[in-house]
């Protein structure tokens, strides 16, 4: 890149640690260090809920696959618009009901006060496993970009990415990214909607001057198989109910409706970003069309037909997608460390201030490992998508029961998310060695089939 989008470009990376620092200076209690102060209105709640899903996957990740299989790429995204709208006119209010009434910081809080620490124990493994390999992800996806942008190694790329989110996260904890997201949501939609729909269009030509040079298969909603495409959607779905960001934005909301407000507006946005990720990797297809291109597609298409000045808002634009979902990650695996492992288990008369002490460095070592897992990071939806299936098939269920119901028994909720867990991870080694079969079937589904099925016989047998 030239000189003033580098400047562009470092400018709002320092912007982001500065606004850790300033919120590390408000001097955060515990409550706002993990969730805000239980203050946020309906607009930073919603920008809370993009900023936490809309990242690497989102808008790099997508656009490549959209660029490689057409327009059933975008999937992933319509997931998350549809999860989030489910959460919030299903369970948003009752979760933050709840969260108030018993003082939750985590969603492994909420488990164990509805079931029994050995179910907690389940749901704090699998939650501090995905959100340190979801962080690990934006990690990648952020070095992919500034590896291509910015002339630097992988390795170089990564490092400043990966430092960057984890001082001004550590430093700032959940207040520093309420207000990095707001920032960020709107840099996001300036520069892949508002910028990158019109570049695109200048450059590759309209819808449908794209139609008439691409295959009629990139215009095929199902081109990748309506089984894949169930399997990805319903994951993410379930995905949200068993979150603990989710758990977590509700938690940071002021109020009942403002949880509700908040994940009803956030699909809003959503949309329009998908439709933008999309048109961008069609573009590409049209101007690269060799099939061969790496998934660094996106970087490409914005540094090769850019302008000076739009460039620089654009890859600002997409690195704020990646680092909101790699903050509200580290965070999220940070709180998990420090409420549901280091205070529960070895140091349970912890005071405030060394909570806040245990936060920020749980903070530096998640980021740190994140790091250290965006090695060997690769197709990043499909790793998420497995991170997806780890939680939502055996928790969706007992949560949902949680929630709504006291009939449920701690064991009943223990032994059907634990076998659910040990189905997935089985199922899908199978499938990775070939097994084929009914191990071509995708693991949510044998997962969510044990976890339904233990969870009535036992309840049942309970009674």
């Amino acid at each position: 890149m030239g000189v003033v989008d580098t400047v562009i470009l470092f400018a709002y990376l320092a912007l982001l640690v500065g606004i850790g620092l300033y919120a590390q200076r408000r001097k955060p209690d515990v409550e706002d260090y993990f969730v805000a102060g239980r203050r946020m209105g309906p607009v930073t709640i919603a920008c809370m809920w993009v900023a936490a899903w809309i990242g690497g996957a989102a808008i790099v990740g997508t656009s490549a696959r959209v660029y490689g299989q057409g327009i059933t790429g975008i999937w992933y995204v319509l997931g998350m618009a549809i999860g989030c709208c489910l959460f919030g006119l299903t369970v948003a209010r009752r979760v933050k009901e709840l969260g108030d009434s018993e003082r939750h910081l985590t969603y492994p809080d909420f488990i164990e006060k509805h079931y029994d620490n050995r179910t907690r124990a389940v749901a704090m493994i699998t939650t501090v496993l995905a959100y340190t390999a979801y962080s690990a992800g934006q990690f990648a996806a952020a070095a992919a970009i500034l590896q291509v942008l910015i002339d630097w190694s992988y390795g170089q790329s990564l490092l400043l990415a990966g430092a960057i989110v984890t001082l001004y996260t550590a430093a700032g904890g959940y207040l520093a990214v309420t207000y990095t997201d707001r920032v960020q949501v709107t840099l996001v939609l300036v520069g892949i909607v508002a910028i990158g729909i019109p570049v695109a269009i200048s450059q590759a030509g309209s819808w449908a001057d794209m139609q008439a040079v691409l295959p009629a298969t990139h215009y095929d909603f199902g081109a990748q198989g309506w089984d894949k495409v169930a399997a990805l959607v319903v994951s993410m779905v379930l995905s949200f109910f068993v979150a603990m960001d989710s758990f977590s934005r509700s938690f940071a909301a002021r109020d009942t409706g403002t949880a509700r407000r908040g994940a009803l507006l956030a699909p809003l946005l959503m949309l329009p970003i998908a439709v933008a990720v999309a048109w961008l990797g069609l573009a590409a297809a049209v101007l690269y069309p060799d099939p061969d291109a790496s998934a660094s597609i996106l970087a490409t298409f914005v540094l090769d037909r850019f302008p000076v000045g739009l460039k620089g808002l654009m890859v600002i634009g997409i690195l704020s997608a990646v680092m909101s979902v790699a903050a509200i990650s580290v965070l999220t695996a940070s709180a998990n460390y420090a409420r549901d492992i280091h205070q529960r288990y070895l140091r349970p008369d912890l005071p405030a201030s060394a909570m806040l002490r245990i936060g920020t460095l749980a903070s530096l070592g998640a980021g740190g490992l994140g790091l250290l897992l965006a090695w060997k990071m690769r197709d990043i939806i499909d790793i998420l998508q497995f991170g997806f299936t780890l939680n939502s098939a055996g928790l969706f269920l007992p949560t949902i029961a949680a929630l709504w119901t006291n009939r449920v028994p701690a064991s009943a909720a223990f032994w059907s998310t634990t076998a659910s867990l040990i189905t997935v991870i089985a199922w899908r080694i199978a499938a990775d060695a070939g097994a084929g079969g009914v191990f071509a079937i995708d693991p949510l589904w044998p997962g969510l089939a044990v976890s339904a099925l233990l969870l009535l016989v036992l309840s049942v047998r309970a009674r």
